[in-house]
């Protein structure tokens, strides 16, 4: 979960500074690299590869095997795979920031999920305010790349 955290940390880090520097179409790259590509990635070996230990973190334990966590570490991959990949290639960078705005819709489901999935009536604080920074980051820097394209 650190690696996660320090990967998309350094991205939105360089994505600010960037921001200031060179303009928000720019500023999608690191970000859409980092805190997609690379968060991604992590995120599918965490949820899909060592998937037991994961739903141990999370109060998930089913004692068995979780298809479900597996298939989010799939969705990770399938977002950060080619968000990766429209960096390396040089494509435009409106295309960086679709796959930084889909991530984002992504992390608001993750945040709606954890506002209403609580058997017993309580929520994450810390789990919710992440995943809200994560959405608002994400989110912030996708539409700035796409409207000043």
């Amino acid at each position: 979960m650190l690696a996660t955290y320090a990967s998309g940390c350094i991205g939105y880090f360089i994505g600010f500074m960037r921001l200031g520097s060179d303009g928000a179409e720019v500023a999608i790259r690191p970000v859409a690299l980092l805190s997609v590509g690379v968060v991604g990635i992590i995120s599918m070996i965490r949820h899909s590869v060592f998937h037991r230990s994961d739903a141990i973190r999370m109060g998930w334990d089913q004692g068995r095997r979780n298809n479900f966590q597996i298939e989010v570490g799939f969705a990770n991959l399938a977002i950060g795979i080619p968000a990766i990949l429209a960096v390396s290639l040089g494509c435009d960078d409106v295309v960086s920031a679709a796959f930084v705005l889909a991530y984002a819709l992504y992390f608001l489901q993750v945040g709606v999920l954890v506002l209403i999935d609580r058997p017993d009536g309580r929520i994450n604080i810390q789990r919710l305010i992440t995943i809200l920074i994560q959405t608002g980051l994400l989110g912030y820097f996708s539409i700035s790349a796409i409207f000043s394209a």
